[in-house]
């Protein structure tokens, strides 16, 4: 099996040297452990949904605890779609593609060009010249520079409570305006080019046409089909429930479970002082070890984020299946010594780590900025 090199074999002083840790026990991939993982995810929720529409007519006090509950499993869902994307869940690169599409569309997320957009950030993580992260940091220089206003809004907009809006976006609105605005080009595209006569034929044309909102025909299939599906949901249980009550369980599960994942991403890559450095210099390694924080969770929120809060091993080698992330970290931990460790008390003040020093090659906050300046 082949070992995924993203951070070279050698660090900056006083870092190991990938080749010091021990990797390869812990890559080999188990379609039953992965099957029943799918299988005590989507079981649960597939139940869970039926309790909410029971409650919504008998129970309703019980909704917002189904809701939660529903919240959990999305998000586990969403961590197993993580795993398909790096090829990590099943031996076969056709199923993780498959089960990885259909935990894509429980999620309301495209998983082909999701995977791709995560993929870059692998590869880049620390270099925040290339990458800023989900809420698009911009460097103290570029804040200063700013009016207060914008800069009230800058902070304003990266505010924790921005996680609902923001969610929400994310996960119901930004893919279906992704496949509108990339069909609003692609159609009038298509209509110049055949209105010119005999040529190309269609599926030659969509393949060489080039889109802003997806890198790929196979992005842009995947996108389509994934909307196909998700608004299909959408129609069928508006028409079975009704759309306001429809609405009234997906809205806010949606935005719940949006909300909490990205929440757990942010603070592991944006806390105090995280390597943060310019593309000259970059190390990968210092990436994983200063730029990748390891999150401290109870064991059950440990099972719905798929140990995730291994995160640094899992930057190390993406690889590693989700359900040997924690032994491979546990084998290796004398070597993540200076990774950060935080706890749930922890992720508040990590909120604050919204600007990019690249002189410091850190993350800082507004208010750290300002007392320098």
């Amino acid at each position: 099996m082949e070992l995924v090199e993203a951070p070279s074999s050698t660090g900056p002083a006083g870092h190991p040297r990938r080749a010091d840790f021990e990797l390869r026990p812990f890559l080999e991939r188990s379609d039953a452990i992965a099957a029943w993982q799918i299988t005590n995810t989507l079981g649960p929720l597939a139940l869970l949904w039926a309790a909410a529409i029971w409650c919504l007519s008998q129970q309703p006090a019980l909704v917002p605890v189904v809701l939660g509950l529903q919240m959990l499993f999305l998000a586990r869902c969403f961590s197993l779609m993580h795993d398909c994307g790096h090829g990590a869940l099943f031996r076969s690169r056709r199923a993780n593609r498959w089960v990885g599409f259909l935990l894509g569309v429980l999620a309301g997320i495209p998983q082909l060009p999701w995977s791709r957009g995560h993929a870059f950030h692998h590869r880049h993580n620390g270099d925040w010249q290339l990458y800023r992260g989900p809420s698009a940091l911009i460097s103290t220089d570029a804040f200063a520079a700013l009016s207060p206003a914008r800069q009230r809004l800058y902070s304003w907009l990266r505010h924790p409570l921005m996680l609902l809006p923001g969610g929400f976006f994310y996960l119901v609105i930004k893919p279906r305006l992704a496949l509108l605005l990339g069909l609003a080009d692609l159609l009038p595209w298509l209509v110049a080019r055949l209105g010119r006569g005999p040529g190309s034929s269609l599926p030659e044309l969509l393949r060489i046409h080039r889109s802003r909102h997806w890198h790929s025909p196979a992005e842009g299939l995947d996108l389509a089909l994934n909307n196909l599906a998700v608004v299909g949901f959408w129609l069928l249980m508006g028409w079975q429930l009704g759309v306001g009550r429809f609405w009234g369980l997906y809205a806010p599960l949606m935005t719940g479970a949006a909300a909490a994942f990205i929440c757990v991403f942010f603070v592991q890559h944006n806390f105090p002082d995280s390597y943060a450095h310019r593309t000259e210099g970059w190390s990968p390694m210092a990436g994983v070890l200063e730029g990748t924080s390891d999150l401290a969770l109870p064991p059950l929120l440990n099972w719905f984020t798929a140990d995730i809060g291994c995160h640094a091993m899992h930057h190390l080698c993406e690889a590693i299946p989700n359900y040997r992330l924690r032994a491979a970290h546990q084998r290796n931990a004398h070597l993540l010594g200076g990774v950060r460790r935080l706890g749930l008390a922890d992720i508040p003040r990590c909120f604050a780590c919204i600007l990019w020093d690249p002189d410091a090659a850190r993350l800082t906050t507004i208010a750290a900025q300002r007392a320098r300046a």
